[in-house]
């Protein structure tokens, strides 16, 4: 079963798309009505940006549909295999017929062409790309080499990018939403804890750190002690405040005690443990 469906995921887009696809024009089997067109159940992404989608109906209500649509016959009439923001826009502007070229494709073929499409047109978030990696490797067997090979990258980029999905919820939707990027993410990662994952997440946040900045400061908190007897002064310090301490020591025998804490409730029973408390 595994090298059957090995042999769907074959072909690609170029194989069912001419040539002259992808330059300026490409030619039509036909013109359908809109209305029989149903979208792609395989589309990876989520998101669609309404200002994207509009620029889009602006550009084909003067110049027309350039690409057609690439479908399927299915059921009387046809699914989208690729062109989803051509469909969404078409559908705007209220057209009843569109270009479209008829091609046949498996299921697993149209989740790798929808990929693909987006992928080369960086119209996934790195969440939704993340997921369609997924669900290539969980439901068509799919190594990570064979994935990188089908979009053109790297096998570490696509395991990178698989990492996202390890991430706590909070972070994910922080990534979703644009206010982290992937690479703030994978630096947030190596936090030893989910709490402080998403603690540092929010200070990435606030402060409006860059990628770079962000990985200075993972990698300065996470830094291991200079010497076994600072790692036990760390670790009864941590144990017995019940949050991560981190002891700098320095070479000339001074250095300071950094205490996290991430919330108001903790910071006040810190003061109560270290006797700090108000009177």
């Amino acid at each position: 079963m595994e090298a059957i469906k090995r042999r769907a995921l074959g072909r690609g887009l170029g194989a069912l798309i001419p040539s002259a696809y992808g330059s300026e024009e490409a030619p039509s089997d036909s013109v359908v009505p809109l209305a029989a067109i149903r979208p792609n159940p395989m589309q990876p992404r989520q998101a669609f940006a309404d200002e994207g989608i509009e620029k889009l109906a602006e550009s084909i209500r003067q110049k027309g549909i350039l690409q057609p649509l690439l479908v399927r016959r299915s059921n009387g009439g046809y699914e989208l295999i690729a062109g989803e923001r051509r469909l969404r826009a078409a559908q705007r502007l209220g057209m009843g017929q569109v270009p479209v070229l008829v091609r046949d494709a498996s299921d697993g073929e149209m989740l790798e062409m929808a990929l693909i499409e987006n992928i080369q047109r960086e119209d996934l978030n790195p969440l939704e790309e993340a997921r369609a990696y997924r669900r290539l490797v969980e439901e068509f067997q799919l190594t990570q080499e064979d994935i990188a090979a089908r979009v053109g990258k790297d096998r570490s980029t696509i395991a990178n990018t698989m990492r996202l999905l390890q991430l706590p919820p909070e972070l994910q939707s922080q990534i979703e939403r644009g206010a982290l990027s992937a690479g703030h993410a994978r630096a947030l990662a190596a936090a030893p804890s989910t709490t402080m994952k998403i603690a540092w997440a929010q200070e990435v946040i606030a402060q409006g750190l860059t990628v770079r900045q962000t990985e200075h400061l993972v990698k300065r908190r996470v830094r291991p002690p200079a010497t076994p007897e600072v790692a036990a002064a760390e670790q009864r310090l941590t144990e017995h405040l019940g949050t991560r301490v981190r002891v700098l020591h320095g070479r000339n025998g001074t250095g300071r005690i950094e205490i996290e804490y991430y919330s108001l409730e903790e910071l006040n029973g810190l003061l109560a443990r270290l006797g700090a408390e108000r009177p």
